[in-house]
């Protein structure tokens, strides 16, 4: 199956704001890199390279094969619209947008978002229940599916699945689960901060 990942990446100045009463800009610059190399290279592993954009603001030096999607005017709903539209003209038939700030994340996790039945989409929900941190949408079945990140946004995609006939399975994996958002979420990106200081 022609699966693709999408990875939406801010610009590092904009970047971990809710950080920043604990972290220095320069070090909530260098976690979200961190974690958007985490999360590339997982994707990587699990679907290919060719197989990887990133829409947004991309690393310097990221690797030629990985596509690079601008963002349009509108936020992140409507950059992930954007993008599946243009994965969708280049054949795609699953369509995994994956959140850049998981800093456990492996190919395992993201090859159980690829490995559902055809016409089945599958979402990650965040620690909380109630944010999402990965969907895994069919195409053509969810060409049109609204994306509703931000507050609840796992309420409002189940919701939607269901208003449009949709199977949608709830993939609980702890890495996937694990974002940093808060201060008291940064235990679980430990190991990417020493690395950076090491």
């Amino acid at each position: 199956m022609n699966t693709w990942v999408v990875i939406p990446a801010k610009t590092p100045a904009a970047a971990k704001g809710r950080l920043a009463s604990v972290l220095s800009a320069d070090d909530r610059n260098r976690l979200s890199a961190r974690m958007l190399c985490t999360a590339i290279h997982a994707a990587c592993e699990a679907v290919g390279e060719d197989r990887v954009a990133i829409v947004g603001s991309a690393p310097a030096d990221i690797n030629r094969a990985i596509l690079v999607i601008a963002e349009p005017v509108g936020g992140l709903n409507a950059a992930l619209e954007h993008a599946r539209l243009v994965l969708a003209r280049k054949g795609a038939m699953r369509i995994i947008s994956l959140a850049a700030d998981l800093p456990q994340v492996v190919s395992a996790d993201v090859l159980a978002l690829a490995d559902l039945p055809a016409s089945c989409a599958g979402i990650a929900p965040d620690r909380h229940g109630t944010g999402t941190n990965a969907l895994s949408l069919p195409l053509p079945e969810a060409l049109d599916f609204p994306y509703h990140y931000g507050p609840g946004s796992c309420e409002r995609h189940l919701a939607e699945a269901a208003h449009i006939g949709l199977t949608m399975r709830r993939i609980e994996r702890g890495a996937l689960a694990r974002d940093v958002d808060e201060p008291a979420d940064l235990d679980d990106a430990r190991a990417l901060f020493l690395r950076q200081h090491g």
